[in-house]
């Protein structure tokens, strides 16, 4: 069994209800809906930047990061610090008044986007889904059309109306969902028709955009709205040129162009603090959440100001967008980042786990593609290599037994097939080496086992 790295932080020893109680109220007073990993639920009750303690105190490496949202380590001593210290002075404000947090943290969101990029209003929002949603909406008043593009295989969020863009049957109630929303060919290189080795696969996915807009629209659109690596989809990378040429249909017909960076943002990817910046695109509204406030409930739509103006016609408020202490927790958030130096980390550490990741791919024919960028990475399972059949069995043997050895993982795909690497970015190459180990151990396990 492979060692967990040390750490020095001892966790407090846990006083509360044990886990079978908390299970047993949970089944008895929350939503049967609510989904849980693991056959036995785990239940943690602290955290210490990249690890998880449970109610016994044993510790696991978090390699989830709460699904894609502990940016730079939880509970994370400055983060916390401000969130005190605004605690200590107001809780609760809401947009009626004036208050500093939420206009100084307007400033500081804004200069992380490019200085000729346009974007230059922010509304703060509590969830990815209700940013998405009010993306959504902007586009549609802003343009006077109705009609939307989002991508098969993609995930936006569990409202009404981000349900109707995400294209993830696993993730859509049987109900009416998103009027007018359209959902074109998923650019996926490893099970679509132009693969990897194909450089000009990029322009040829884009096209069905286009025919979609001619064949499947009234001819002009509202909008378009793309993750640049598809989170819950299985961590799926847009081709390169891509985003170019599909901006430019939805542009030509009186669309604006939205990405979700719920995923990507905040450096995560290594290369770029967002992920469109990595296309060579410069979209109309931006999304984000999740690492925005390293687990404190924020959420942001960024854009235009001609776009924002396009909502004056009638009142708006939101009584928790750019709450004071959530603020506090995203300035605070965003001064890690820039002082550790957390978008270059996540570049080097990445790269260390992917190359790690390939090497486990040549040796174990069941990892069938091994994909992303910095600290966003996926593992594909599949049957074999010869018929590329996606695995949701394996991944998920391999999920559980992870746990088991002391390594927390997500999964992804619409086979629940992809297993998802996305740590909080203060991760070292130590853990990493230490997560391979796992997942050799995993690997080797599940490909003797009979599915």
């Amino acid at each position: 069994m492979p060692a967990l790295p040390a750490c020095k932080h001892t966790p407090r020893p846990y006083s509360g209800p044990s886990r079978s109680e908390v299970l047993a109220l949970r089944r008895a007073h929350l939503t049967p809906a609510l989904t849980t990993y693991y056959k036995e639920p785990l239940m943690v009750v602290e955290g210490h930047m990249q690890w998880l303690f449970d109610e016994t105190g044993r510790r696991y490496l978090d390699c989830l990061g709460g699904i894609v949202t502990v940016s730079v380590g939880h509970s994370h001593p400055a983060v916390i610090a401000a969130m005190h210290a605004q605690i200590d002075l107001l809780v609760h404000s809401t947009t009626i008044y004036l208050h500093p947090n939420v206009s100084q943290f307007g400033q500081r969101l804004i200069a992380t986007f490019p200085k000729d990029s346009g974007l230059e209003v922010v509304y703060f929002t509590n969830s990815g889904s209700e940013a998405n949603e009010l993306a959504l909406l902007m586009a549609r008043l802003s343009t006077g059309n109705h009609d939307f593009i989002a991508l098969r295989n993609a995930y936006h969020g569990m409202t009404n109306q981000a349900m109707g863009l995400s294209g993830l049957a696993t993730w859509k109630q049987p109900l009416p969902q998103a009027l007018g929303v359209r959902h074109a060919r998923c650019p996926d290189r490893l099970r679509g028709a132009w693969g990897y080795n194909d450089p000009d696969a990029g322009r040829k996915y884009a096209e069905d955009v286009a025919d979609l807009i001619r064949f499947g629209t009234t001819g002009a659109v509202a909008g378009f709205i793309a993750e640049p690596i598809q989170g819950v989809g299985g961590f799926i990378e847009m081709p390169p040129g891509y985003l170019q040429h599909v901006y430019s249909a939805v542009r030509g017909a009186g669309g604006v162009c939205i990405s979700d960076e719920v995923q990507t943002g905040f450096g995560r990817t290594g290369e770029t603090f967002w992920g469109f910046e990595q296309h060579g695109v410069t979209p109309e509204i931006v999304t984000v959440a999740k690492s925005i406030g390293n687990g404190a409930p924020l959420a942001a739509c960024i854009t235009t100001r001609k776009i924002a103006e396009s909502m004056t016609k009638r009142l708006h408020f939101n009584t928790y967008g750019g709450n004071p202490v959530s603020a506090a927790a995203g300035m605070a958030t965003l001064d890690v980042i820039e002082r550790e130096g957390v978008q270059k980390h996540a570049a080097d550490v990445g790269g260390h786990f992917k190359a790690g990741l390939r090497k486990l791919m040549e040796r174990h024919a069941i990892v069938g593609d091994v994909r992303g960028k910095g600290l966003l990475l996926g593992i594909e399972f599949v049957k074999d290599r010869a018929s590329m059949e996606p695995s949701g069995p394996r991944c998920a043997f391999v999920h559980e037994r992870a746990r088991e050895l002391g390594l927390l993982a997500g999964k992804g795909g619409i086979s629940g097939q992809v297993l998802r690497m996305a740590p909080p970015m203060c991760l070292s190459r130590e853990d990493c080496d230490f997560a391979l180990a796992v997942l050799d151990q995993c690997l080797t396990e599940a490909a003797s086992c009979q599915f």
